[in-house]
């Protein structure tokens, strides 16, 4: 009996966890504190910049109160401004990106992690990266230059053929008229869309292949053992695993796209009233207002752009907070197995 008693005793002493604590490693202390310093300073920053713009936009403000979503004017120093006309165009050249950022993002990412060979895949993830540091005024140059000129057909076939779908039209010109004047293509939404497209791809895309690399090996192996294809295990595998990869990296290509300025300020023209035609000439964003008026702005003026982008602070905050959050679910697994 005692001998039983002692053997439980013993099992059950092995069942207790051991108490950890954590390493007296001066090393891991100082990485510790570094990384819980560079997180704070992150957030201390960002408040700062919020605060920063909510002063100086204070008199705007109110002076304007909630007029300044639903004013479609800027005249801030007749006191008649606001947002509504350029608010729906950055949401419109940051749409028309990732309507073209998402599918060469996913594709890229895809060839990276499920095709390409092995000793091809370093040199692909360093050229896609590669394409985040080149400059802004790069790509503008780039698309005013080179892409516009080229561009003007594609823009005049699809408003011949998917005019009736109201972003697609374009007005005044007759789609069966070969001497219809080009101008009327360029320096629209759909130009700035494409070039904004290339910057936010490589966020996007490691984003992507980041999640897309994760998935578990013992479900790919099934897969081919069950005679799935390649493609067959993409779709069914890698794919559903990295919805949230798929959905963080869109987000946060988003975010990206609407804040954009440089790029859009040299290929659009600006207008100041909602254009909901991509394909037509004239476009404008908070991004692109801000950077035009400010040199000109008067005090009240420069506060009523404060007070612009303070909006556009909140949104892209907001965009890339949810962001964030679907990426980090994804990472932890939970995406996979909802």
């Amino acid at each position: 009996m005692s001998t039983v008693t002692t053997t439980t005793t013993a099992v059950a002493d092995t069942e207790v966890p051991r108490a950890t604590s954590a390493s007296k490693d001066p090393a891991d202390r100082f990485f510790r504190v570094g990384a819980r310093g560079a997180g704070a300073l992150v957030l201390v920053t960002m408040t700062l910049v919020g605060v920063f713009l909510g002063v100086r936009a204070s008199e705007a403000l109110g002076e304007a109160g909630g007029s300044f979503v639903t004013t479609p004017a800027w005249e801030p120093d007749s006191r008649h401004f606001g947002i509504a006309a350029v608010l729906p165009g950055t949401i419109l050249i940051g749409l028309t990106a990732i309507a073209f950022a998402l599918p060469l993002a996913l594709g890229t990412s895809l060839y990276i992690t499920e095709y390409a060979p092995r000793r091809l895949r370093r040199t692909l993830v360093s050229l896609v990266d590669l394409m985040a540091a080149v400059p802004s005024v790069v790509y503008g140059l780039w698309g005013f230059f080179f892409l516009q000129p080229h561009i003007t057909g594609l823009a005049r076939w699809i408003s011949t053929y998917f005019g009736w779908i109201p972003f697609f039209a374009v007005d005044g010109v007759d789609p069966d008229d070969p001497l219809a004047p080009a101008t009327v293509y360029t320096s629209s939404t759909f130009i700035a869309g494409i070039v904004v497209a290339l910057m936010v791809t490589p966020i996007a895309c490691s984003v992507m292949r980041e999640a897309f690399a994760q998935a578990p090996p013992g479900e790919r192996e099934g897969a081919f053992a069950l005679g799935a294809s390649q493609w067959g295990v993409i779709r069914t595998v890698v794919l559903p695993f990295g919805k949230g990869g798929i959905i963080g990296g869109t987000m946060l290509g988003l975010g990206r796209a609407l804040g954009e300025t440089i790029a859009v300020v040299m290929i659009i023209s600006p207008v100041f009233f909602f254009q909901p035609h991509i394909l037509e000439n004239g476009a404008n964003s908070v991004s692109a207002l801000i950077a035009l008026r400010y040199g000109a702005a008067s005090p009240f003026g420069m506060s009523a752009l404060m007070a612009a982008g303070l909006s556009l602070f909140l949104m892209t905050l907001v965009v890339n907070f949810i962001a964030s959050s679907v990426v980090a679910r994804s990472r932890s697994g939970a995406g996979a197995e909802a």
